[in-house]
């Protein structure tokens, strides 16, 4: 099942009555509705057209067209790619043999950096890299495995010369988003989007005056509903989630995205801070053999 749809099936029981029957239109014959207007399907479901604008912004669309678009690009691909794939990723199976984990891991991962790219918006990636690059500082924000994330995007950010630091301690992460101000971006990272540290250190750095963006999995979720601009990975990943496996590099995918994309941005400022950082620590390596 293509993201959008499994995303819509796993929220049914959190949308209001005459959504949920929206979205159980919808999941029916989803190849139908991307070939009908906004006041058919009304029609047709018993709804108003602003049911359905209503609808199409709780999973992060623009209203109705824009939601089409994304279906039907989605459907094409699955019928692209035919039906000899699993959408399912695999989970842990006992006594399985190391040939199959193997496999099953190279699936999963591919799996979800495919799945994440669907959801990707260039207009709203561009203009993360924007406010990323004109940061006059960033903080990033990740409780457990998402603190992973943050670090990764620290070390790439710090070989560039961008003033920013990552918490994990949730009282330095208000500490800090108490100092932010209006020149600075707060990204806080969670994969459910209902971490509470995260969403207070987010809610803070946004009171402090600081543009804030969120990554979590795609869906209705607190932290993307607080954030100036929510970024998405996929959100398919299921049984074992304790692992964080598929989902750590669909976040990653993004993170080099961004990176790479401010780097392109400002190459003339970024790349020359690039190679300095990479020669100094050659450098500083040899010259005490390498420790």
């Amino acid at each position: 099942m293509p993201v959008i749809l499994h995303t819509i099936q796993r929220q049914l029981t959190k949308l209001s009555p005459l959504e949920r029957k929206l979205a159980e239109r919808i999941l029916s014959t989803p190849g139908e509705v991307i070939h009908i207007g906004i006041t058919e399907l009304a029609e047709q479901c018993g709804v108003s057209p602003a049911t359905i604008t209503r609808f199409c912004k709780v999973f992060h669309f623009k209203g109705f067209p824009d939601f089409k678009v994304h279906l039907a690009s989605e459907i094409a691909q699955m019928g692209a790619e035919g039906h000899t794939r699993s959408s399912a990723y695999q989970d842990i199976v006992a006594g399985n043999p190391l040939s199959l984990i193997v496999e099953a891991m190279q699936a999963n991962h591919l799996a979800s950096i495919r799945d994440t790219t669907t959801l990707l918006d260039l207009t709203k990636l561009a203009k993360v890299v924007d406010w990323l690059c004109g940061a006059r500082r960033i903080d990033l924000y990740g409780m457990a495995t998402s603190s992973i994330i943050a670090q990764d995007f620290y070390q790439k950010l710090i070989r560039i010369g961008v003033n920013c630091t990552a918490f994990s301690d949730s009282h330095m992460q208000i500490t800090s988003a108490s100092t932010l101000g209006q020149n600075d971006v707060a990204f806080a990272i969670s994969y459910s989007g209902e971490t509470t540290e995260t969403i207070d250190a987010l809610t803070c750095a946004s009171n402090s005056g600081a543009t804030t963006i969120s990554l979590t999995s795609y869906g209705s979720n607190t932290l993307a509903s607080l954030a100036d601009l929510p970024l998405f990975s996929s959100s398919l990943e299921k049984g074992m989630r304790r692992g964080d496996m598929a989902s750590r590099i669909a976040q990653l995918h993004i993170i080099d995205i961004l990176f790479t994309g401010m780097i392109s941005n400002q190459f003339e400022d970024f790349v020359p801070k690039l190679e300095q950082s990479y020669n100094n620590v050659q450098h500083y390596r040899k010259k005490r053999g390498g420790q």
